[in-house]
């Protein structure tokens, strides 16, 4: 058997497992999917916007906040990581407007959304601490949808539907597709105890728990992915309120998206390395959420690979035999050389790829919004085509930078 049959094969039972593991979830589940408990009491609850050059969308931010409706929602810190624009000016004039705003500046830049975010939370009380970034806005009625999953002190933290603002450009939509997909498949990992990141658009956390685990992790370029396996690694549980929607504003154009994906991945793997040792260790983040996180990258590399050797190998042989062709004068191609017998590999590929699409639909259609159109057709099939194909490309590149020490945000 050659090599690449057995890449193939590899990458086809992982791409099977996981499919079905979350079809599994979701037939299961499904009746669970939209299910938030009722908070036992109302809980003091403090949030925290960090912002850098956010002053084109920092008011709106602050007024989502203050509108989304939480009775015992105590104060609003927004904290200015040295902004270089008006960001400050505006955040202290809505304090002076707003009583439960608070305008607090960090002595200097600390150079990523963990350390504004740490140095907020110095000022927070309360028992429960939200955090929403400088570009997020959060529909009204999401906190209360939210911390009810708080009712019981196992949970650490909880998270919500993040969905993308501007769909303005192709590329937004693009990402609108994903993060609905994103959003679907965190809440099926919540079943198995495994969701394995607390995005910044909008999370609420239990102070004590946050105090214990010290806070986010201000080398690592993904803090939200970080303090999520440390809560796990620390016996906490993480949930998500679908109905809680945050709406955040998405790279517009390629070179930032790519910027953005590439942190991300390199992110992923700084934690990664960051708690290798956990392995079949500390419950669901050793049993699953490490090895799933692992495994996905794997299938996503063994897909590349896949595909750019049957792309060299078809060009190669297509080269070879033209010029063979060409010298003994030969037909290039008879139709006696057509061969209708199934090949089994590309019938199990295109299983996974209509499971995926079938996935896909399902995940649409526990998106709930009033305000925005539903993607288009051209735009699901971009992304399933070509879109995550650039997937293993970016976790390529962010592994050169972790190997040559490159983490600037």
């Amino acid at each position: 058997m050659e090599a690449i049959t057995v890449i193939y094969l590899i990458y086809l039972f992982l791409a099977f497992y996981f499919l079905f593991l979350n079809i599994v979830l979701y037939i299961h589940y499904r009746k669970y999917i939209f299910f938030c408990p009722k908070p036992k009491r109302d809980y003091a609850l403090t949030m925290i916007v960090p912002c850098y050059n956010e002053g084109k969308t920092i008011e709106e931010t602050i007024k989502s906040v203050l509108n989304a409706g939480y009775k015992n929602l105590k104060k609003i810190i927004v904290v200015d990581d040295c902004s270089k624009d008006d960001s400050y000016e505006i955040i202290k004039s809505l304090a002076k407007k707003y009583p439960k705003v608070m305008a607090v500046q960090t002595p200097k830049n600390t150079g990523n959304a963990a350390g504004s975010k740490n140095y907020g939370a110095k000022f927070a009380y309360t028992e429960f601490i939200g955090f929403t970034d400088g570009d997020s806005f959060i529909e009204k009625g999401a906190i209360d949808k939210m911390v009810g999953f708080l009712n019981d002190e196992k949970v650490g933290s909880v998270t919500s539907s993040v969905l993308v603002h501007n769909r303005e450009s192709f590329i937004g939509r693009v990402q609108s597709v994903e993060y609905k997909i994103i959003k679907f498949s965190r809440k099926l990992l919540e079943f198995v105890d495994s969701i394995y990141v607390t995005p910044g658009p909008l999370g609420i956390f239990r102070k004590s728990a946050f105090d214990k685990i010290g806070g986010f992790d201000e080398k690592n370029m993904t803090e939200d992915i970080e303090i999520t396996w440390h809560l796990q690694a620390e016996g906490y549980k993480v949930r998500m309120a679908v109905p809680a929607i945050a709406y955040t504003v998405a790279p517009s154009k390629f070179k930032v998206w790519y910027k953005q994906r590439e942190r991300w991945n390199l992110g992923g793997l700084q934690t990664i390395i960051k708690y290798r040792k956990d392995w079949f260790r500390k419950g669901m983040l050793g049993n699953f959420i490490l090895p799933f996180f692992v495994s996905s990258w794997i299938i996503g590399l063994f897909g590349l690979v896949v595909l750019v050797y049957r792309f060299i190998r078809g060009f190669i042989l297509r080269f070879f035999a033209t010029e063979y062709s060409v010298q003994t004068q030969t037909a290039l191609f008879r139709f006696s050389d057509i061969n209708f017998t199934p090949n089994v590999l590309v019938f199990f590929g295109l299983i996974i790829f209509f499971l995926t699409l079938w996935f896909t639909i399902i995940a649409f259609l526990h998106v709930k919004e009033e305000k925005y159109k539903q993607e288009s057709l051209f735009v699901i099939a971009f992304y399933m085509i070509f879109y995550v194909m650039v997937y293993p490309i970016l976790l390529i590149s962010a592994g050169y930078k972790l190997l040559r020490g490159n983490k600037k945000w």
